[in-house]
Formats: C-alpha cells, structure tokens, sequence
C-alpha cells in the first residue's frame, strides 16, 4: 500500500463570517489568512500576546513547540493560537469573544 504525502494546503474557515482560505501546511493559520485576504485580529505573531487567540471548532493543528500562551484549560477546550499553529487538515476557527 502506497502511502500519499499529505496535500500542499487544507481548506480553511471563519466562523461566524463563514470566510474560507487555503489553510497552508508549511505556514502558520494566520498567514494562511492574511494570504487569502482575511482580517484577523494580530499583534505578537509569536504565541504570547493571545491576540488572535481562537477556537478550533473543527480540524487539527500542530505547534513546533510548546507555547505558553494557551493553559492546559484552553489547549482542552480547543483554543488555538493561529500565529504558531500549523494546519494539519482542513480547519474551522471561531474568534474568541
């Protein structure tokens, strides 16, 4: 059985606003966004400053390393952090209000 290399970009979406943008898997969430040309809330792009913080209504994303600006509280309930989370399939993301 011939195993196939993951696709260069998933399908990504905002919720509520229902925008959708190619989710690339070699660049953060965030990146993938403002490529496509949606406005999403950013400051740090480092994982500290929680100003784009999220929630992965659906999907999975990897980090590159741990990054302290989520709890284990939030990690659990499915906050993300676009700026250093890197798409692992096809993603949906609510704002944080």
């Amino acid at each position: 059985m011939a195993l196939h290399p993951p696709p260069p970009f998933f399908t990504g979406q905002t919720l509520p606003d229902g925008q959708t943008f190619d989710a690339w898997a070699e660049q953060p969430v965030l990146q993938s966004m403002a490529s496509g040309g949606l406005d999403w809330s950013s400051s740090c792009r480092n994982g500290t400053c929680r100003t784009c913080i999220g929630k992965l209504e659906s999907g999975q994303v990897r980090y590159q390393i741990d990054w302290p600006g989520l709890s284990a509280g939030e990690k659990a309930e499915g906050y993300v952090l676009p700026c250093v989370a890197y798409p692992c399939s096809d993603v949906v993301l609510s704002r944080f209000d």
